[in-house]
């Protein structure tokens, strides 16, 4: 399928995704389905480093909390439409992604994750000493209640969630199925072999930190208009982190359709866990799928039916294969 096809597609999805929660009137499953889009981004952005190109980063966070401190910034300076604060939030987390790259891509392994880690914490750091946009006491964000033709603000902001969600899925999918991709897929199956037939390895993981870390800063532009009130503590989240690691695992991570399953499926179970019990069990409900998934599908979800597929009985009659229902009946 052509990717103007897909793109296509994904977007007569998407509009009948917000057809349908605007015909439930309530603004409750605006709220939620924004939470559960903006997982799927940053999903999505972590698998095109960490999936595509076999480089854990557990620097999420930081890159997320950038796009949202980009807008804080531009609010305390001249408030912009939400689109623009996205594409200025996926600049600024796209120029640290590409510096990042840099100075810890000559890392490995272990190595590189605790590198992705230390930035984290220095940006939080630096971040809590930046008066300018709050500082530790954290920054109030003014918005309007309600945006014609949208009526209800949040209504519009999970607009611009769902539009960003699809544009990340199509780059994804676009990423994967290029040569670009392929190279990525070498990086990660072996990068040695990879640098010793000519492959430009650096070069091609520096485009995976800036196009990953540009999709995270974007996905974290709205969120001051969303909460309202940005701190910190809220911003740098451990959520942030561990869930956009765990969602492409439990999806599956050498396709683009993993992170989606992964997030649609997290982020719905954590959001019902919200209303019926508490968001505290949000992390206990990523641990234990986590560790379940690891054990009984390493490949995730997506990993899981390719095996279910490939080891399905075939019979080949002529030119054509029929699948059996059993290894003794035949056709």
């Amino acid at each position: 399928m052509r990717t103007d096809i897909f793109f296509l597609i994904c977007l007569i999805v998407g509009a009948a995704i917000f057809g349908a929660a605007w015909s439930l009137g309530n603004d409750y499953y605006f709220f939620a389905g924004y939470v559960v889009l903006q997982y799927v981004v940053l999903a999505t952005a972590w698998n095109i480093l960490g999936g595509y190109c076999g480089y854990v980063n557990f620097g999420s966070a930081a890159f997320f909390a950038l796009g949202a401190y980009a807008s804080v910034a531009m609010y305390k300076i001249y408030p912009l439409p939400i689109p623009v604060l996205v594409v200025i939030g996926g600049i600024v987390s796209g120029i640290v992604g590409l510096g990042m790259g840099y100075l810890t891509l000559r890392l490995r392994g272990a190595f590189f994750a605790i590198a992705t880690l230390a930035l984290a914490v220095v940006l939080q750091t630096f971040v809590v000493n930046w008066s300018f946009v709050g500082g530790s006491r954290g920054a109030y964000i003014i918005r309007p209640e309600a945006l014609w033709p949208f009526g209800s603000y949040i209504r519009y902001l999970f607009l611009v969630m769902l539009v960003l969600a699809i544009g990340a899925i199509t780059v994804a999918r676009l990423i994967e199925r290029s040569r670009l991709g392929y190279g990525f897929a070498t990086i990660r199956d072996d990068e040695l072999a990879a640098e010793a037939l000519g492959v430009p390895t650096l070069r091609l993981k520096l485009i995976a930190t800036t196009i990953s870390g540009a999709l995270m800063g974007m996905a974290g532009a709205p969120l001051p208009y969303y909460i309202g009130f940005l701190q910190p503590s809220s911003a740098f989240g451990l959520d942030y982190a561990v869930n956009s690691i765990a969602m492409p695992l439990i999806g599956g991570t050498t396709s683009w359709v993993g992170p989606l399953i992964g997030a649609v499926l997290l982020g719905s179970l954590q959001q019902i866990a919200t209303v019926t019990i508490s968001s505290a069990v949000n992390l206990l409900i990523v641990g234990f799928l986590l560790v379940g998934f690891v054990i009984v599908a390493p490949n995730g979800i997506v990993g899981l039916m390719q095996k279910y597929i490939q080891h399905r009985p075939v019979a080949q009659v002529g030119r054509r294969s029929v699948e059996l229902e059993s290894p003794e009946t035949v056709p």
